[in-house]
């Protein structure tokens, strides 16, 4: 069954779409193949009904530009509860947001699912996050609302969910609201019999009737007539809604032992559909609103890297580095406080969704490490520099670990009834000109500032990109031209024009301080803090810093302690910020999920070739192995999201995209492909040839949603260069030579310090006789580029690796 869209363009995620005779219509769903699925709306009457949908058409991947828009004008008639509720026992930022609605709230588990069922109750799910700026709307227009949760409180158990803390329950409920109404995002809210079977779901639900749009206590009192009336029959659709989730989750990939890995006509595919889309005047993959999407930018420089010389490797290069370029100029990267924003609402990465995410650090940094590495150009390697500062202020736990997040809103001054987005960060013309009153040779330090980032007297956000004025006369800082047009317009040297800036920043920052400064999540997510381990690691090897490096290894042993119990050999999902300034855990601590490990085990590979000790090597092959008993597909391969054993998951999937963060099944054939030749393990490189064979359709057809995968399936086809260094790791000669490494942008490249059996690399040696057979060469350090352990003559001065690895590098381009 297909209907028809209406013509006039809305936006939203609820999964309600009216004509302009407010008729009722159900949003087309699309992509099940030739599956049947069972969707739950209401109909034109605001009764609750049901209809099958069946061979219609879901959505062009990826799925992260979502739009949402709310009515934000309403207000809360009521104030919040006196005692917290349930959540209030959570140790979760998010859950604790909500402890003292007059909602009567209840956190995932057995409670709140006994009761729903001994009271025959449909469970309304609400998840989110605590940085996300929505969530925050209907906080406080819905569930601070008494009104409203009177309703709630009467004909439902309301269960909160941090999506961060569990990612398995986002990704099932998410996945109907996508196929039910073509779009997600958060707040998610969802409908779920007391079996956990979803009935009806969307995303931002306004609290009233109005402009076209059916408000929440109508939805809420409209659904509980009719499980009052029908819940049988209701119930029923759920479970079949479930069965054919359950179907599409098997056959969505190849599934089939005898799939073929795909070649490298994956890879040309993947880059033409990126080509296709890429946005050539301020860069990025997509149209507004804008997402970084580090995953890219890796495909792309290890694209570039194949044939660095021809049009299409210089095409990728400059695809990529346009882009970096653009983002670290532009809105979304913070000037004045360092570190980066979620996304850009508009085209020109200029107006920011404020949240400050730490898997956008941690990757970013990876990104802008390896722009720098190839380009040697200092713009890069500042925006390295400028990220890590701000995750290390920010972001960080006093004993190693990174907080997930920094929230958009804040409020605007000390005593502001309400919090807006982008108090914190936004600046009014004339307070920028009462700060900035310096001069350098007769060079106002406030006009060069307000050319370069485009000041304005009014602001200079437009109003498409504030729909509820927050931003009104207010302006974002953001260069639309670069250092040399302003150096150009001033008549000043570029140096100088950036010691000018640096100063104008620092002053603003410290005003900044004054402010009522935005909510972190010191949540501490395992998977994150692997990204962000990773950032730092690659950082400190790039850069040759000692800080980064200590960084680095902190989080790590952080992870150890605190996250992973040796004797099970097992992570957990997170940890949390005590009150006290501790580390604490929930009385029923989260197992952690296949991201987890594969995150934290990319972050521990990039930090053995930062620190070159193997003890990083040997937790990896631990954590490699425990990964693959708690996740592995034996039947139908690749990564299962949560371990099994969970009867609240209904559906054990795959995840299959990399978006905001990468996908799990694409790091772990990354890290597979990598520990195998580390450790001569040939069942890792098995198990990476049996994902890329289960998501061999997605990448012959559709590679562009998983660049990092395709990516990972170039180094699959072919075997990875090796460099090995023979001497003591403090010899002045053996540093020389680590520095050319540390020059060469050569991905998927394998490094080691061989010091001997007994040193700091001997697990390498117990894997690999061949490591014996070299040694130095006139009692030098000796460096040995090889593939598979067939190796160039050793050379022993820096001039002669560079010359080894770049015939490495031209070969690589010739095949």
């Amino acid at each position: 069954m297909n209907f028809l869209l209406p013509k006039r363009k809305l936006i939203g995620c609820t999964c309600f779409i009216y004509t302009l005779k407010n008729r009722l219509l159900l949003k087309s769903c699309k992509h099940f193949t030739s599956v049947s699925f069972n969707f739950i709306g209401l109909s034109s009457k605001n009764r609750l009904y049901s209809a099958n949908v069946s061979s219609v058409n879901y959505g062009d991947y990826p799925f992260n530009l979502i739009r949402r828009m709310s009515d934000q004008a309403s207000t809360s008639s009521g104030g919040g509860a006196q005692n917290p509720n349930r959540l209030g026992l959570e140790k979760s930022p998010y859950l604790l947001q909500h402890a003292y609605n007059p909602v009567e709230w209840y956190p995932w588990g057995n409670e709140a699912f006994e009761k729903a069922k001994k009271e025959n109750k449909i469970i309304f799910l609400s998840v989110g996050y605590s940085t996300c700026h929505w969530c925050h709307v209907m906080e406080k227009e819905s569930f601070e609302n008494a009104a409203v949760a009177e309703v709630m409180n009467k004909n439902f158990i309301c269960v909160k969910v941090d999506r961060e803390e569990r990612p398995d329950v986002d990704k099932m409920y998410m996945s109907f609201v996508q196929r039910t109404t073509g779009s997600g995002g958060w707040p998610m809210s969802v409908f779920i019999t007391p079996d956990l079977e979803p009935l009806f779901g969307g995303t931002y639900f306004p609290p009233e009737d109005k402009y076209g749009r059916v408000g929440f206590k109508s939805i809420l009192t409209l659904i509980a007539k009719q499980w009052g009336e029908q819940h049988s029959i209701l119930s029923s659709e759920a479970k079949s809604s479930v069965t054919a989730l359950k179907h599409m989750s098997i056959f969505k990939l190849s599934a089939f032992p005898e799939a073929q890995v795909p070649g490298f006509e994956a890879a040309r595919k993947c880059l033409l559909q990126f080509s296709k889309s890429y946005e050539k005047e301020y860069g990025g993959f997509s149209t507004a609103p804008k997402f970084p999407q580090p995953s890219i930018f890796e495909f792309m420089f290890h694209m570039y890297s194949k044939d660095r010389a021809s049009e299409q490797g210089k095409a990728c290069l400059n695809m990529s580095l346009h882009t970096l370029r653009r983002m670290a100029y532009g809105g979304i990267h913070d000037h004045v406080n360092t570190g980066f924003a979620r996304y850009s609402v508009d085209g020109k990465w200029h107006v920011p969704h404020f949240e400050k995410m730490l898997y956008d650090q941690g990757q970013l940094t990876a990104a802008y490490t390896d722009a720098y590495v190839i380009t040697r150009d200092d713009f890069f390697s500042d925006i390295v520099k400028d990220i890590l500062n701000y995750v290390s202020r920010d972001l960080s736990h006093d004993l190693g670990g990174f907080y997930g997040a920094e929230d958009a809103d804040s409020y605007p001054f000390e005593g502001a009834p309400h919090k807006q987005e982008g108090a914190f960060c936004v600046w009014e013309y004339n307070e920028i000109n009462n700060l900035l009153d310096d001069k350098t040779d007769d060079v106002s330090h406030a006009e060069v500032f307000c050319y370069h980032y485009s000041v304005k007297k009014n602001g200079n956000v437009n109003p498409g990109s504030d729909p509820h004025g927050e931003l009104k006369n207010k302006n974002v800082l953001a260069a639309f031209g670069t250092y040399e047009d302003t150096a150009s317009k001033f008549k000043i040297p570029i140096p100088k024009l950036k010691e000018i800036l640096e100063k104008c920043h620092n002053i603003l920052y410290e005003e900044r301080q004054k402010r009522p400064k935005p909510h972190v999540d010191t949540k501490i997510v395992t998977s994150w803090n692997g990204l962000m381990i990773s950032g730092f690691a690659k950082a400190a090897f790039a850069l040759n810093s000692e800080r980064y490096l200590e960084r680095a290894v902190l989080a790590a042993n952080f992870i150890k302690k605190y996250i992973y119990s040796p004797k099970s050999k097992t992570l957990l999902r997170c940890s949390y910020r005590a009150e006290d300034g501790g580390v604490c855990q929930t009385g029923t601590p989260i197992n952690g999920f296949v991201d987890d490990y594969a995150f934290l085990i990319r972050g521990i590979l990039d930090l053995y070739e930062a620190t070159l000790d193997s003890s990083w090597l040997e937790w990896c092959e631990i954590l490699q192995d425990q990964q693959d008993r708690l996740f592995w597909d034996s039947t139908n391969f690749g990564y299962f999201t949560s371990p099994e054993g969970d009867s609240s998951i209904l559906i054990r999937e795959k995840e299959d995209q990399d978006g905001a963060e990468p996908c799990g099944n694409s790091v772990a054939v990354s890290n597979l492909i990598r520990l195998s030749a580390y450790l001569n393990r040939p069942d890792y490189r098995e198990k990476a040839r049996g994902t890329l064979a289960a998501f061999s359709e997605r990448l012959r057809e559709i590679p562009f949603a998983l660049p990092l995968m395709t990516s990972a399936l170039m180094h699959y086809g072919e075997s990875l260069p090796q460099v090995f260094i023979v001497g003591p790791l403090e010899d002045p000669n053996t540093k020389a030579l680590l520095d050319v490494v540390r020059s060469n942008y050569l991905p998927g490249r394998l490094l080691a310090v061989l010091d001997g059996p007994s040193g700091g690399a001997r697990l390498l040696y117990s894997k690999h006789e061949a490591l014996e057979r070299m040694t130095m060469i006139r009692g030098q350090p000796t460096a040995y580029v090889c593939r598979n352990f067939t190796c160039s003559l050793p050379v022993t001065d820096a001039e002669a690796l560079a010359s080894a690895l770049q015939a490495e590098a031209d070969m690589k381009s010739s095949k």
